[in-house]
């Protein structure tokens, strides 16, 4: 249990490394969750377009939600835009640096959930197939209009008896994979173009505020993870304390039962000076108030000076 927790706590890390290879990770488990779903479109004309869209833009949703909930600085973000002003101002720019470094990895695994899915085509067909103007093939010149929308309706299903002989089915399904896989090629090329335009055109604008942010935003999500880090500390040195005074209140009945006690005095030099006078629960709470609401200023000359 030990293992996974450090595992996880590693992954949670701000190691830019690791959150691309998270995103990567999801990306390719979207891809092999729509690889392994068993696609059933309704064929029904009032619940093609719903179910179509849905698995289109659902699990995109959900793989949005899982990158927000794997990368630990969107929780630092959200702290450090929600805490109050205290001694420590905030830095708009170093929050925006976050938000947007955040965005832009959880939305990996959605874009290439959809851009899947309109290269496949299959959601798209079961979405549009009751859209599509009919006198344009030749296979419904003469059916009737409630025909001609069940017949539509039933394009995604080749296995249906009404369209397992019908010439045009194979005609409006080409038609509507053409429209989706155009359409994901375009996405797709859009992207790449912007990811070009800002990896070429990020020199030309200010470095030294992108190194700012940069250098800040790491800074907040280190400085939380070594304050978590120096609470658990001061708790486990904490709760041992208590454990022996109460142990130390008990020494009469456990005496009865021939249990030996350390002896007083021992160990607790070096434990008082962990625990920096900070000695029952008021005081406690009252520190962990005061790291909220007034974060000491990011100045270090007077402790260097002393």
């Amino acid at each position: 249990m030990d293992r996974f927790r450090m595992i996880f706590q590693y992954f949670q890390s701000n190691s830019e490394s690791v959150m691309n290879g998270i995103c990567g990770l999801l990306a390719l488990a979207s891809v092999k969750i729509y690889t392994c779903f068993d696609f059933s479109c309704p064929c029904l004309p009032r619940y093609n377009m719903a179910y179509g869209l849905g698995i289109m833009f659902v699990p995109p949703v959900a793989l949005f939600l899982c990158g927000l909930i794997l990368n630990r600085q969107s929780l630092v973000m959200l702290e450090e835009w929600r805490r109050p002003q205290g001694r420590r101002k905030k830095d708009l720019a170093v929050i925006r640096y976050m938000c947007f470094s955040i965005m832009q990895r959880a939305m990996v695994a959605p874009v290439v959930w959809i851009i899947v899915t309109l290269l496949d085509g299959k959601c798209l067909i079961c979405a549009f197939s009751s859209s599509v103007d009919p006198e344009i093939f030749v296979g419904f010149a003469n059916v009737s209009l409630v025909q001609v929308q069940q017949l539509l309706a039933k394009v995604p299903c080749k296995d249906d008896e009404l369209m397992r002989n019908n010439t045009s089915r194979k005609a409006v399904s080409r038609y509507l994979r053409c429209w989706s896989q155009a359409l994901g090629w375009s996405i797709l090329l859009i992207l790449i173009i912007a990811a070009f335009l800002a990896r070429w055109l990020r020199p030309c604008f200010n470095q030294a505020t992108l190194l700012q942010a940069r250098h800040w935003s790491n800074y907040i999500d280190i400085e939380q993870k070594i304050f978590e880090e120096t609470c658990c500390e001061h708790s486990r040195l904490f709760a041992h304390k208590c454990i022996l005074h109460f142990f130390k209140s008990m020494r009469q009945e456990i005496k009865l039962h021939s249990f030996n006690l350390p002896r007083e005095g021992e160990g607790d030099e070096g434990e008082e000076d962990l625990l920096r006078g900070i000695t029952n629960q008021d005081q406690v709470n009252k520190l962990l108030k005061m790291w909220y609401c007034e974060k000491p200023p990011l100045d270090v000359s007077q402790a260097t000076q002393r």
